[in-house]
């Protein structure tokens, strides 16, 4: 069965996991948690991606993230990559260090933000790197250490958290542990962890119930909300899919997108591929990555290996070639 596309938008709020392969450790000790949290903050700055909860678990790890400048799946490729690359020379290994792909599921924010909060947050004390909550307390490698103390680290969004519990911040503080104390007892949450219309059928024990009776739900397990938002969801991914597929069915490929570029901008297809900083040059880029980008289909990464730049710098462009198509009226099928 061909894997399903990720699902993603500016501002969504994405729960992520990723494993090592076999469950084999992806942490052996202090200096790899370090060695990924600082290359997980630097991409989380350089990006903009804000980060809500997080925890390292020694065979795998839970973040929650919002889409920020570029997409998730571009920041989680640059930090899985990254960190691989280094744990596998530190330690002398060779081969692939984590299980398949990770998985990513979109949350709705207003149902379920702070209950993923705790659940993420609550990993440690679950797999027992812990005994206690007073023990979760003081672990450093988890976000709920940092929304308790003055500590912090640069990229986690501890406000976004903390504002729902309080208007201060010895309060929020206060009340924030104490709804994470009240999650201790509830184990393991497997509603929490994907299936779109669970919450809304009243848990799993009422989706069961349904199971009994013949009555099949339509779920997806990259999204995590009630039936109106995963309907939503499901409907524009599909709708902007669609758009994509028409337009690939045209004959459209790269080269007549380079060639249209190349038409309505007035500059020559050559240039329109050049490295350099041309202002003119810069701007046929941009529109190219948008094109193919957005209106194509193609990843930042297929971008980034044809025009021999970063990802980041292709989704810089795609932006900016966003706004010259705005402006300009700049259509890729006249």
């Amino acid at each position: 069965m061909p894997r399903q596309s990720r699902i993603d938008a500016p501002g969504a709020v994405h729960h992520i996991i990723a494993r090592g392969i076999a469950r084999k450790p992806i942490f052996k000790d202090d200096i790899d948690r370090n060695n990924f949290l600082d290359r997980f903050g630097s991409i989380l700055v350089e990006t903009k991606t804000p980060c809500c909860a997080w925890a390292l678990i020694p065979n795998h790890f839970h973040l929650l993230l919002r889409t920020g400048n570029v997409p998730v799946a571009t920041v989680m490729r640059r930090l899985l990559t990254g960190y691989a690359v280094s744990y596998n020379r530190r330690h002398k290994r060779w081969g692939h260090l984590f299980q398949n792909r990770y998985k990513s599921i979109l949350c709705q924010e207003e149902t379920y933000l702070l209950e993923l909060v705790r659940y993420i947050h609550l990993n440690p004390l679950r797999a027992k790197l812990v005994k206690n909550l007073q023990g979760l307390d003081n672990y450093l490698f988890c976000g709920h250490h940092y929304l308790l103390r003055k500590s912090h680290k640069d990229w986690q969004e501890t406000a976004v958290v903390l504002q729902r519990f309080g208007s201060t911040i010895r309060t929020a503080r206060r009340k924030y542990r104490e709804f994470v104390q009240k999650g201790v007892s509830q184990g393991r949450r497997p509603e929490l962890v994907g299936g779109g219309l669970i919450r809304s059928h009243g848990g799993w024990a009422a989706v069961k119930a349904l199971r009994k009776s013949k009555a099949y739900l339509k779920g997806d397990e990259r999204i995590l909300g009630e039936s109106d938002f995963v309907e939503q969801v499901l409907a524009k991914a599909e709708e902007d899919l669609g758009k994509k597929y028409k337009i690939r069915t045209t004959g459209l490929d790269l080269a007549k997108v380079t060639e249209r570029v190349s038409e309505v901008m007035g500059v020559e297809k050559e240039k329109v591929l050049a490295a350099g900083k041309y202002r003119e040059t810069v701007a046929a880029r941009s529109l190219l990555c948008y094109w193919a980008v957005r209106k194509l289909g193609f990843s930042m990464a297929e971008m980034s290996k044809r025009l021999h730049i970063s990802s980041p710098a292709v989704s810089q462009s795609v932006k900016r070639g966003e706004k010259i198509a705005k402006k300009n009226r700049y259509r890729l099928i006249s």
